[in-house]
């Protein structure tokens, strides 16, 4: 009786009572820098990019629909989806900016659409910056973060 009333009342937490979140498709952004800044002078110090975009579902396929870079100012600088791409069950794939490609900026940002024709977990969507110069290195990740729920109407 203990765990009924528990489930019920964690259910809006996933991963809790029922397995995790399930979606249809989302909208993400998601945060990733060209450079930083380094010292009192603020001197830019040029980063490479990596967004990773991981299928976690073991069964179903999910299909990017939208791969799109944007510098600080919110501009488009590159669409990285001529068409759209299939994901298979626990596929990867990834999609690099180079360090010497500084178009981005320091507030640059990925906005990254998929879709499934049925609910699955929702893929890990993060990026990787890494950089080095005059012997000193930096490395750091950054999540993405939902910002559309899709569904099909």
């Amino acid at each position: 009786m203990r765990w009924i009333i528990l489930c019920l009342l964690l259910i809006p937490l996933p991963g809790f009572c029922g397995g995790p979140a399930l979606s249809l498709g989302q909208l993400l952004y998601v945060p990733v820098y060209s450079h930083i800044y380094t010292g009192d002078k603020e001197r830019p110090f040029n980063l490479a990019v990596t967004l990773s975009i991981r299928n976690t579902d073991p069964r179903g396929s999910l299909r990017l629909t939208a791969v799109d870079y944007y510098d600080t100012e919110g501009h488009l600088v590159r669409h990285y989806l001529e068409a759209p791409l299939e994901m298979k069950p626990l596929a990867s794939i990834r999609y690099v900016v180079a360090e010497k490609d500084v178009k981005g900026g320091s507030g640059a940002n990925f906005l990254v659409r998929w879709e499934a024709p049925d609910a699955i977990n929702a893929p890990v969507v993060e990026s990787v910056m890494i950089g080095a110069q005059s012997g000193q290195g930096i490395s750091f990740t950054s999540q993405a973060r939902e910002i559309q729920e899709h569904s099909h109407d």
